[in-house]
């Protein structure tokens, strides 16, 4: 089956084209993104309403750029399938009505997806994909999590964020030293030239005895430290941005090898934004060698939102045979869920509507 995947959850348009093969994971024949990074800058922020905006603006160009680079027609898809939730409600309703107008036009299913089961089977897309069962590390955007997963569709959360996740933690802290939109990225090069010890900042839960996590302390932590700089910080910027990064992936990390410990699994999965942070791929990459743990990460271009990680869950979804798509044909009524749990996704069809 060829299933077009469409993602507009937040500030990035993403279409990609897959086609699911017996019991292989789906391989992916063309994906296209948007970003709208650029907009967004000179407001520290993504803008909602601007990004739904550019959402309808972008998202027919990238498909038929996607349907011209794969040599496929229009005609040929057999489910069209969308970002449901989590995500920005506007942006959400403009990939969940473009995918269910087309599917209406083309007389096949449309399929909403969660966002995060996205991003978690992610790595699925690279030349190594990962094997079930395996712990995953899903850190993305507002979400930090830690689940066991067994295959798709049955998940089981083992911690999770209680508050500021691990992205949010880099961008807040970044925008606290002044830099620019957006910050996570902008703090973990400025980092490169810094010391990871020169500051003593707060590692929060790392010694809870659980595996959630917290980070609002931390930023609180770094605003406090950058205060105490005053007209110091400019020239300790590098050293702050290292300290706040060294604080942030030492609890991931140490809270990711309890997990292992704890289910006894071998394999981990690494995804969302945050995945792409080298030092914490290369502080895993070790900690896991030592222990005999394979590691998975999803390819850099598929760390950020996009529309391949959509696809692909949906052509899983559909492989493992938990879409009922006689039930989905015809059914265009659509709705979104900005905040979707994806602890409460259980395995199924995801509604139409």
């Amino acid at each position: 089956m060829l299933v077009l995947g469409i993602e507009s959850s937040c500030d990035e348009t993403g279409v990609a084209l897959v086609q699911t093969r017996g019991q292989d994971a789906p391989i992916l024949l063309a994906d296209a993104l948007y970003s709208q990074i650029a907009m967004h800058q000179p407001f520290g922020g993504v803008v909602p309403e601007l990004a739904s905006r550019d959402h309808i603006r972008r998202v027919l160009p990238l498909t038929r750029e996607v349907m011209q680079r794969a040599q496929r027609a229009l005609a040929e898809v057999d489910v069209v399938a969308y970002t449901r939730g989590p995500g920005l409600a506007g942006a959400l309703l403009v990939g969940a009505g473009v995918a269910c107008s087309l599917a209406a036009a083309l007389g096949k299913p449309a399929m909403g997806v969660h966002h995060l089961e996205g991003h978690l089977l992610s790595p699925f897309l690279s030349a190594d994909p990962p094997e079930f069962p395996f712990v995953a590390l899903l850190v993305s955007g507002g979400h930090t999590q830690l689940m066991r997963v067994d295959r798709v569709g049955s998940y089981e959360m083992l911690g999770e964020t209680i508050d500021d996740a691990a992205g949010e933690a880099f961008d807040k802290s970044a925008k606290l030293m002044g830099l620019p939109y957006p910050g996570g990225s902008h703090l973990a090069r400025l980092a490169l030239g810094g010391d990871g010890a020169a500051f003593k900042l707060p590692r929060p839960l790392l010694h809870s005895g659980n595996l959630d996590f917290s980070f609002s302390g931390l930023k609180t932590a770094v605003l406090t430290q950058a205060k105490k700089l005053g007209p110091e910080l400019e020239s300790r910027k590098a050293d702050l941005a290292a300290s706040t990064q060294a604080a942030i992936v030492e609890v991931l990390v140490k809270k990711t090898l309890a997990a292992l410990s704890q289910t006894a699994l071998k394999r981990l999965v690494v995804a969302g934004g945050v995945g792409a942070n080298a030092l914490l791929r290369s502080q895993l990459d070790a900690a896991c060698r030592q222990r005999g743990i394979r590691v998975h990460y999803p390819e850099l271009a598929f760390c950020t939102d996009n529309g391949a990680m959509i696809a692909m869950a949906a052509g899983m979804r559909l492989q493992a045979g938990l879409v009922d798509l006689p039930m989905l044909q015809g059914r265009y009524a659509f709705d979104v869920k900005p905040r979707w749990n994806l602890s409460e996704f259980l395995p199924g069809p995801v509604p139409a509507g």
